[in-house]
């Protein structure tokens, strides 16, 4: 299972450890085929059809956002999962690009995200009298108190709260279902084990710890 079909399996819903799961077992060719949430043009994958990778390598190809939205993305994007002393950002791990690949392959996020950005902005603009890219970190920080916390939001920014929610989702998702993300929480995928004998308890459970075999 690649990246973008475990995303799409667990519907971009609350992170969880079937997530991690479910993207961290990749071979070495389930790797090339990530890079189509990433923005990279794949070549023909064993076990994948043509046409599905026909099928990505065209998404890559279009564009949705524009660059104020991706940037806007970007900015949201950093803001839910900040540089730290363990990792990178949401974007340094690529999380805006991830965003913008999976809109264009599960069209029924466009629209939601879209109009999200639109409402931060009007908001930012009626509020502070800049776009939320050009607000101070002060003003950002507080319109993200508004409606990062759906059971306290007033009614006025219900429109707020539920594109949060999405671009939370979906920073969450990208991030911890990337390379970066993966290591960050130390998830180390499948490895073979060592095989060492039986262990000294069972064979002295057995009266064999002095058998030589």
């Amino acid at each position: 299972m690649n990246r973008r079909d475990s995303l799409k399996a667990l519907g971009l819903g609350t992170l969880s450890t079937g997530l991690l799961v479910g993207v961290g077992c990749k071979t070495g060719e389930d790797k090339k085929a990530d890079t189509a949430a990433a923005g990279g043009k794949q070549e023909a994958v064993p076990g994948r059809m043509p046409e599905e990778v026909e099928r990505e390598n065209k998404l890559k190809e279009e564009k949705y956002f524009d660059e104020h939205e991706m940037a806007t993305i970007t900015v949201l994007a950093d803001i839910i999962i900040p540089k730290d002393e363990h990792s990178g950002s949401a974007s340094d791990a690529k999380v805006p690009e991830f965003i913008e690949f999976i809109v264009k392959d599960m069209p029924s996020h466009k629209l939601p995200m879209r109009g999200g950005l639109k409402w931060v902005d009007l908001y930012c603009l009626n509020h502070y009298g800049n776009p939320f890219i050009k607000c101070s970190s002060k003003q950002q920080t507080e319109l993200l108190d508004q409606i990062a916390y759906p059971s306290t939001a007033k009614a006025e920014v219900a429109q707020g709260v539920k594109f949060f929610s999405l671009m939370r989702n979906l920073t969450a998702s990208g991030f911890w279902s990337s390379e970066m993300g993966t290591k960050d929480v130390g998830y180390a995928g499948n490895a073979p084990n060592k095989w060492t004998g039986v262990p000294v308890d069972v064979l002295k459970q057995y009266g064999m710890e002095n058998v030589t075999i």
